[in-house]
């Protein structure tokens, strides 16, 4: 990608930018936030290399949580810049949750003229009918609000499924995986659903989640609370949210250094035969 300045004029910001903070701490926040999405773009692809090729239509997932409104808020200013030459429409799945307050999204959405589309999918009922109380929602309500998402992506002709997913998702996942999976693995910022007819990409994969909670704030974002997974107490990733802000408030820097990491592989100095071909492995005789 070319280096831009990002000016901070109302001329070269989208609209919902117009009432945000002029204040220098709330400008370093928004570019650093600019940059990092930017460079996860470039870094891994997200964006198709070969000229001729057709405008690229996104589906961007929009919760009303925090990371979501980030993520649509960002990818806006970086097309309204002319640095995202894709279509977007975000898209958020009424997943049927009592109290949900159906109408701030679509007020939000269009009172910042963004093309989206609502679905109405009861997948709430279908989780809690399927598990017991004391279990943890997270994984079946994700795998069917994927599917759903999977489906709209397909009808509306677009190319991938953009979703708000940060460096505090990647590694928690990693630790999920480490210490309860048992493999080394951890969230892809760009892959292709098992039906191999949509791409998944997660733009904010190197973006702090401080970050984006300071920047929601002073953005007045209308938050959503989740009240299924969200609700629930002792949850693996909580736990595990818990371990890495500690290990940040002791060692400053441990995650960004841990995310290092993800992209500094060395399949030699680990134990995987699949990886590394340790029979073959000798002193020449």
């Amino acid at each position: 990608m070319q280096n831009t300045v990002l000016e901070e004029n109302s001329d070269t910001c989208h609209p919902m930018f117009r009432a945000a903070p002029s204040g220098v701490e709330f400008n370093k926040l928004r570019k650093r936030l600019l940059r990092l999405t930017r460079q996860a773009i470039e870094d891994y692809s997200m964006l198709p290399k070969k000229p001729g090729v057709k405008k690229p239509k996104w589906l961007v997932g929009l919760s009303g949580g925090k990371d979501s409104y980030g993520l649509i808020a960002l990818l806006l200013d970086l097309q309204w810049r002319g640095l995202l030459p894709v279509e977007l429409i975000a898209c958020n799945l009424d997943q049927g949750q009592p109290n949900f307050p159906k109408e701030i999204l679509p007020n939000w959405l269009n009172a910042n003229n963004i093309t989206h589309r609502i679905e109405y999918q009861d997948t709430y009922s279908v989780v809690i009918d399927k598990l017991p109380a004391t279990a943890t929602y997270c994984s079946l309500c994700s795998r069917l609000r994927r599917g759903h998402l999977y489906r709209v992506a397909r009808e509306e002709g677009c190319d991938a499924l953009i979703l708000g997913h940060h460096r505090e998702d990647i590694l928690e996942t990693c630790f999920i995986n480490f210490l309860h999976g048992g493999r080394l693995a951890s969230m892809s910022p760009k892959l292709i659903n098992d039906e191999g007819d949509v791409m998944v990409m997660r733009p904010l994969s190197l973006c702090a989640e401080e970050d984006l909670e300071k920047f929601a704030q002073a953005m007045q974002f209308p938050i959503i609370p989740c009240d299924l997974c969200g609700s629930q107490d002792g949850l693996q990733r909580n736990q595990l949210k818990k371990m890495l802000l500690d290990i940040e408030t002791r060692m400053p820097g441990r995650k960004d250094s841990m995310i290092r990491a993800l992209t500094n592989i060395r399949p030699s100095h680990l134990l995987d035969k699949k990886l590394f071909d340790f029979e073959t492995l000798g002193l020449g005789e």
